[in-house]
């Protein structure tokens, strides 16, 4: 089944085997038997979290299931680019992050750096597959170097859904009656890649190659994600928090959007980043691949290539440190 996006007027089909552009009329089509819920705008709740999930990077396939043969290969093939084929890529950002570090301990006690906790959360819908993944993995591993390095604790987190179509909870709502406005209807899964309790820098690089499995790309579900890691970095007792969310699109899965109206997630997660944001306890930052996120978060830059992703993150990392030392 193919995943719709709404993107300003033009709507896209986007399947994994590529993107074909569709008309209004289609839509219509697809949505007609439940326009009549467009425009009302129902609370967020979730259908069931019975088959959410969260889980260790190492552990997805217990979540999504073994990789084939065919996905075996092309996470090999992925993985070798990762550690090869980005030197150059890599040289830069690291030159960037040592440039910044000089500039960090020079403005930033020892006392204030060991109080700030980060937070790097990964949009992994089917519209980040290839290259987006590929340099996003990348930035998330010179990231947590680079604060670790500074003396503060990092965690890395990624969310998408275990399957397409709805999975599971689709089903349950199918038996028992396919009631209107049924709320979120798919699977979540969120997945820890580097948890900021674990000791040391842990296994540095390898911890992001089950980011790149070619399995794992599928829905976002943006809102229930940023409450997630909000409320892991709640749990943490330094008390300068940053969360920086690395996204490249709306909120958007299939099935809640065909059962609910279509801005039923981007409300949502605006509600979510507006709460957030009024309470102050946590500093929410947002980076857009080729993506407007100040529609959604105060705190939003958009990059136009994924390959300039590392720099804006080590911006934005120094930026909200030197801004902890110096709220005024």
């Amino acid at each position: 089944m193919p995943l719709v996006r709404n993107q300003s007027l033009k709507l896209n089909l986007i399947s994994t085997m590529g993107v074909v552009s569709i008309g209004m009329g289609l839509w219509d089509t697809i949505l007609g038997r439940r326009r009549h819920t467009a425009s009302i705008a129902v609370p967020y709740t979730p259908y069931t979290q019975m088959f959410d999930r969260e889980v260790g990077a190492k552990d997805l396939d217990g979540a999504i299931g073994p990789l084939s043969h065919a996905a075996k290969l092309a996470l090999e093939e992925a993985w070798v680019h990762f550690e090869t084929g980005l030197a150059g890529w890599k040289t830069r950002t690291q030159i960037a992050a040592l440039d910044r570090t000089a500039v960090i301990r020079s403005h930033v006690p020892v006392n204030i750096l060991e109080d700030c906790c980060f937070s790097l959360l990964i949009d992994q819908s089917g519209s980040m597959r290839g290259q987006n993944m590929l340099l996003a993995a990348a930035a998330a591993d010179c990231i947590q170097d680079f604060v670790r390095n500074l003396g503060c604790t990092v965690e890395v987190l990624g969310f998408t859904t275990t399957t397409w179509k709805g999975g599971l909870s689709r089903r349950k709502w199918f038996r028992h009656g396919r009631a209107p406005t049924p709320g979120r209807l798919c699977d979540l899964l969120h997945i820890i890649y580097m948890d900021a309790n674990s000791p040391g820098k842990g296994t540095g690089s390898w911890a992001f190659r089950p980011m790149l499995r070619p399995d794992l790309p599928k829905e976002n579900v943006d809102g229930e994600a940023v409450q997630w890691a909000t409320d892991r970095l709640k749990r943490l007792k330094q008390n300068r928090k940053f969360l920086i969310i690395i996204s490249d699109g709306a909120p958007v899965d299939d099935s809640t959007l065909m059962e609910n109206d279509l801005d039923y997630l981007s409300r949502h997660l605006r509600s979510v980043v507006g709460e957030i944001e009024a309470k102050g306890e946590i500093r929410l930052s947002a980076i857009g691949i080729g993506h407007d996120v100040t529609s959604y978060y105060s705190d939003g830059l958009v990059v136009h290539s994924p390959d300039e992703l590392g720099s804006a993150l080590i911006g934005k990392v120094a930026d909200l440190v030197i801004s902890a030392a110096d709220p005024g």
